[in-house]
């Protein structure tokens, strides 16, 4: 068990990553206004989010390379920039939104200054990615992904009507207008969300460029094989993490009439009177613990695909303190800093947590037919 453990990695942590605060926020959405009718859209993206991430994977493992190297090797620098900028306006407004959850979270909990707890969230994540040795920041990150299993605890600390649930996957009771549509969208955009596929083919390559250069095909094969593991396993755990918080919102809040809950923190917050103090205390450390696990992926998946586009050398595994990879960490740390400073302007945290999910949803589309292409 424990050599089968160690063996997950890149897609654990992918993932678990994919069920940020904003993330949770949207499956919240989706529970409170729609109950258990909208539980049939996990269940139909777990096959999807298995194959596009295994492509991911395996460009990265293959080719030695990100995907926006690849991008630019193969397509035009209009294709190559497009494709970066899109992820780079996403990311940042998910960055905001998940650092501002985070914040919102600890606040209910022990109160104080929400802003405060942006910088400090942003300033932890940041020290970590750029100090903290690879492999010692990667078995860090594997450990956060436990964090997410409260919301499968809440889930049986309330009563479900499990034949409900069943009837809702099978024959979801819902109207095709333009509210269930763009909720549909918005868990599309949470669920398969592009910086996703940029983080695993990087991690991927990561790991590739510290082992052999030209592996024996026995090594690849077993490689292969450890990669479809590590993803299968990796996304099924993400959305059962998925289909739980739907499905405790549902059970609780779409119950008790509230139907309109646009903020993780505000989830946690309409817990406490129906689920109890544990439920809520559960909740809001889970939305931490997320958050800690999703922030440094958005920032390094933005920086992974800026610094192959521009190309400059970009890795984790670089040590500042000897003067490498300089440029990437700069751009990790503008990615973060950036989040944080949207935390601070009147831009609204609901809209800007809903419309990161649809915009990741649309954008998502093209970067995955560009990446069927490159396959």
């Amino acid at each position: 068990m424990r050599r089968s453990l160690r063996r997950l990695g890149p897609g654990l942590i992918t993932g678990a990553a994919d069920d940020d605060p904003s993330g949770i926020a949207t499956y919240s959405q989706a529970g409170a206004q729609f109950g258990f009718s909208m539980l049939w859209t996990v269940v139909l993206t777990l096959p999807l989010m298995i194959a596009i991430q295994l492509v991911s994977a395996r460009i990265g493992y293959i080719t030695r390379r990100g995907l926006a190297a690849n991008i630019k090797q193969s397509f035009p620098a209009s294709v190559l920039w497009a494709v970066v900028s899109m992820l780079l306006v996403a990311n940042t407004l998910n960055l905001a939104a998940d650092i501002a959850a985070m914040a919102e979270a600890l606040r209910l909990l022990v109160g104080g200054s929400a802003h405060i707890y942006a910088v400090t969230f942003g300033l932890l994540c940041l020290v970590l990615q750029v100090f903290m040795p690879y492999r010692a920041y990667v078995s860090w990150l594997k450990w956060l992904t436990l964090a997410l299993l409260s919301y499968v605890a809440v889930a049986f600390m309330v009563h479900v009507d499990w034949s409900a649930v069943a009837r809702g996957i099978v024959f979801p009771d819902i109207a095709f207008n333009h509210d269930t549509l763009l909720m549909v969208v918005a868990v599309l955009g949470t669920t398969i969300s592009p910086y996703l596929f940029f983080w695993q083919a990087a991690q991927e390559m990561e790991d590739a460029t510290t082992g052999q250069q030209v592996p024996a095909r026995r090594e690849v094969r077993r490689h292969l094989l450890r990669i479809r593991v590590d993803t299968v396993v990796g996304m099924t755990f993400s959305n059962l993490i998925a289909f739980f918080i739907i499905l405790s919102t549902a059970a609780t809040l779409r119950a008790a009439g509230i139907t309109d809950i646009q903020t993780s923190a505000q989830a946690a917050e309409a817990l406490r009177p129906l689920a109890g103090d544990f439920a809520f205390l559960i909740f809001s450390l889970g939305i931490i613990g997320t958050g800690l696990l999703a922030v440094p992926v958005l920032a390094g998946s933005a920086a992974y695909a800026v610094a192959e586009a521009a190309g400059w050398s970009g890795s984790l595994s670089a040590r500042l303190d000897k003067g490498e990879g300089r440029a990437f960490y700069t751009l990790i740390a503008a990615a973060t800093v950036g989040g944080v400073i949207l935390c601070f302007t009147p831009t609204d945290p609901v809209k800007e947590l809903f419309w990161s999910a649809v915009l990741n949803g649309v954008i998502a589309v093209p970067i995955m037919v560009i990446m069927m292409l490159l396959a």
